[in-house]
């Protein structure tokens, strides 16, 4: 009946392009994503950010059912976020609302981006191995680094101590902004939960939100899976307020 979209990069969701690819991709920017579905598969497309259907899956279905004001981070080959407040999705006016991946005042390293002082620099699996690798010449995986600091190792426990404080301290940041209450983490990084979660409770609990209210972290539960389900959430939803209009079709 429809096909949604999750994609990397900044998107404009109205018009169905790529704004701003992520540089995982190239000559992404642009494309017509949802004319070139619609006229492939001859149903309506609907695109958005994967980080906002990573949002809308953990919402329709994972772990943060229910809730009505979440930021969703993606800790994977880079930092992605994402905000849903009173109940709906907020991409903001050129859809990039949510992005505190991609907000400076996290240190001075050259983000991937061009910019500097990124979340990304510290708490993208890239940038853990990165770190890892600038500490102690040697080169490990994200996951053979949290392994490492699970095991003792004083540099690799390090780097994920950075990691967690700048995400915590995203999470302050937001929630001062617009009062979020709950925080769900997905992506490759959030495997390493027991050894992750504690390095942001930790410095949240240092310095809690203005509100004075603790904000709920939850690690995601849908894996890989939250991208296409959110954005199959979102095809559902479209479909269902297009019925819902006066002189609509059965």
């Amino acid at each position: 009946a429809a096909v949604g979209v999750g994609a990397a990069g900044v998107v404009d969701a109205a018009l169905g392009h790529v704004l701003v690819a992520s540089d995982s991709f190239t000559d992404w920017a642009g494309f017509p994503v949802t004319a070139a579905l619609s006229a492939a598969l001859g149903v309506p497309a609907f695109l958005d950010n994967d980080v906002n259907a990573f949002v809308r899956g953990e919402i329709a279905c994972g772990a943060a059912a229910g809730e009505e004001d979440v930021l969703g981070m993606t800790l994977g080959t880079g930092v992605g976020g994402a905000l849903w407040t009173g109940g709906a999705l907020r991409t903001g006016a050129h859809g990039a609302a949510g992005e505190i991946g991609h907000i400076p005042g996290f240190g001075d390293l050259p983000c991937t981006c061009g910019g500097r002082g990124h979340l990304e620099t510290l708490a993208s699996a890239r940038s853990l191995r990165a770190r890892y690798g600038e500490r102690t010449g040697r080169e490990l995986s994200a996951r053979e680094v949290a392994e490492a600091a699970r095991d003792g190792d004083a540099d690799a426990h390090a780097v994920y101590a950075a990691a967690g404080a700048g995400v915590a301290r995203a999470i302050v940041m937001t929630a001062g902004l617009v009062d979020i209450g709950t925080v769900v983490i997905g992506g490759g990084v959030s495997n390493a939960w027991t050894l992750l979660e504690p390095l942001i409770q930790g410095p949240l609990a240092a310095e809690p939100p203005i509100s004075g209210h603790p904000v709920k972290l939850l690690r995601a539960a849908l894996g890989a899976d939250a991208v296409p389900l959110g954005a199959a959430a979102r095809a559902r939803h479209e479909l269902t307020a297009r019925r819902a209009r006066p002189g609509a079709a059965p």
